[in-house]
């Protein structure tokens, strides 16, 4: 699933459904279908620096607010 997500939200920005920097819940909007708490963890999961050692697909750049690493991961 976090392959899915995370392309879910590569698409959302590539095709402009929201812009960088972007909250969870421009992440809600743009992306439905998950559960409610992919919305209010993945994001932090998976920003630059986490605890749990997971892959680093976000920056924090604000509070709650957050903008794609690149180069995209996974061949997205």
């Amino acid at each position: 699933m976090p392959h899915e997500v995370y392309r879910a939200i590569v698409a959302a920005v590539d095709a402009g459904r929201f812009r960088e920097p972007f909250s969870k819940e421009d992440f809600r909007v743009a992306c439905p279908g998950f559960g409610g708490g992919t919305y209010q963890a993945f994001l932090w999961k998976h920003r630059e620096g986490n605890n749990g050692n997971t892959s680093e697909l976000f920056i924090l750049v604000s509070p709650g607010r957050f903008e794609c690493l690149r180069p995209f991961r996974y061949g997205f």
